[in-house]
């Protein structure tokens, strides 16, 4: 008869845009399954990420983030995605993570606290970004100031960015797995497709190299994904709204498009450990809607 006792729980990852929450995520698992950078609403859909150890399953969960001072109509859109995905995260979570950008207490973080009021889920509050935090002696009065509007179930300074405390997380988090078999194989990191990850990591290096220049609009998809010989052969196809976007992503003598098509390759082989081919395409397509 086999008396070991297995742990296995999920965990939410939430927060406003840019605090930090895929990065977070990355550390956790020890892997890169969620796209990050430094523009608003990076991640759009929620990301599942799977870790394993010993007796212990830990379902992350990272979510869209939320920002109430966007208003153009294809933010608002966004918006809405976001909060829906949210509600329906956290619905059913045994331990949410709320992560907030250091010392910057914002609206939008008011406004997720808020729509966290009528949640019982125990919430790790996890303050991102400690390094960038000049004088530390600022940090106390401001966890004293926060832990005011809420009783947290642990109130953790991080940095996701320089794994900075990311094992207390860890910690906390599994004293409050429920005892309950594992969900997935040990082999499991994410639920997320090969196919949507090399979507994710084409995106990503769109907004990397590009910055303020990518219109929020655009989008990616696989075409094709196929498997020869163990290495991978990916065609994608980057939707934009107009020409002068296309324009701008081609960049002179096609540079633009040579450098993200390189680094989203090289950046696929070292997730998927194998060779891969990428071959990108731009389409314009007018009623494009994020």
């Amino acid at each position: 008869m086999n008396n070991y006792i297995t742990y296995c729980g999920f965990v939410a990852i939430i927060g406003r845009s840019n605090v930090g929450k895929s990065t977070l995520i990355n550390q956790l698992l020890g892997e890169k399954i969620s796209i990050t950078s430094r523009k608003f609403k990076t991640t759009r859909q929620c990301i599942t990420g799977i870790y394993t150890e010993g007796k212990y399953q830990i379902i992350y969960l990272d979510t869209p983030g939320l920002d109430l001072k966007h208003h153009n109509t294809s933010l608002i859109h966004q918006n809405l995605s976001a909060n829906f995905l949210i509600d329906k995260t956290i619905k059913d979570v045994d331990l949410i993570i709320f992560v907030v950008d250091s010392i910057i207490w914002t609206i939008n973080d008011e406004a997720i606290l808020n729509k966290l009021s009528s949640n019982k889920t125990p919430l790790i509050l996890a303050i991102n970004k400690i390094d960038n935090v000049q004088n530390k002696i600022n940090l106390l009065p401001y966890i004293q100031f926060i832990s005011k509007k809420r009783n947290f179930f642990e109130i953790v300074p991080i940095s996701a960015k320089k794994g900075k405390n990311i094992n207390s997380i860890l910690e906390i988090i599994k004293k409050k797995l429920p005892k309950h078999n594992h969900l997935y194989s040990k082999e499991y990191i994410t639920t997320c497709s090969e196919r949507f990850i090399a979507s994710e990591i084409i995106r990503e290096k769109l907004m990397r190299f590009l910055g303020e220049e990518i219109p929020y609009e655009s989008s990616v998809e696989i075409e094709n994904f196929t498997i020869i010989n163990g290495n991978y052969n990916i065609n994608g196809t980057i939707l934009v709204k107009n020409n002068n976007q296309k324009k701008i992503i081609i960049g002179h003598k096609g540079n633009k498009i040579k450098t993200i098509s390189k680094e989203a390759r090289l950046e696929m082989e070292k997730i998927f450990k194998t060779k891969t081919c990428l071959y990108l395409w731009i389409k314009t397509y007018p009623y494009l809607i994020s």
